[in-house]
């Protein structure tokens, strides 16, 4: 890769082997990276949505979006990251941890322990929290985070669009304030968060 990447706030860099995963040659500069993931993601969730499945909780589900959101740009896409990042639990205790989740999720559900936006919203923080993936990970969780709602016949989260403030993938105040809010669910206060998803 012959340019340098530019990070949001709060995004997590890639180190040289993941940067040798990419897949269109022709990339020289961030615009253009940005742009095949942008129609990679937009791929991605068309096969999410195009129907209700009956249970998005398993392991391989998760991967498999992660694979159609991001595969036709990263070798990498759906694979567990091998390394540590800033943000994110140790590497090699991803698969625990993810199996972990998915089975309290599970358990929310079935016995409805919060409301279901809380549950999704708690969901979305948690996939955020282990970051799984080497890049990705805060867009793959958002859509994650409404495949569940979607698959259980709720409302997918709006994730700020009607704050006017930008969008989550630009240096603005919404992306500051999505930040600080899973910053602030880190320490179990959940307020900020469930009032951005629906905002």
């Amino acid at each position: 890769m012959s340019f340098q990447l530019e990070y949001p706030p709060g995004a997590t860099p890639l180190n040289p082997n993941e940067l040798a995963g990419l897949v269109p040659t022709y990339i020289s500069t961030q615009k253009e990276l940005n742009a095949v993931e942008q129609d990679n993601i937009l791929r991605g969730e068309q096969w999410a949505f195009s129907r209700k499945r009956k249970n998005v909780l398993t392991e391989k589900f998760l991967r498999e979006l992660h694979r159609e959101m991001f595969g036709l740009v990263w070798k990498w896409a759906g694979t567990y990251r091998t390394s540590n990042k800033s943000i994110g639990i140790e590497w090699f205790q991803i698969p625990a941890e993810i199996n972990k989740l998915l089975s309290d999720i599970q358990y929310q559900i079935t016995h409805e322990t919060y409301p279901m936006d809380e549950i999704a919203a708690r969901f979305h923080h948690r996939l955020v929290w282990i970051h799984p993936f080497p890049n990705g990970n805060g867009r793959w969780a958002r859509v994650m985070a409404d495949v569940l709602l979607f698959s259980l016949g709720h409302e997918r989260f709006t994730w700020g669009s009607n704050l006017n403030m930008g969008t989550l993938g630009e240096h603005g105040e919404a992306r500051a304030r999505y930040i600080r809010s899973l910053r602030l669910a880190d320490s179990r206060n959940y307020k900020e968060l469930l009032e951005f998803v629906r905002s």
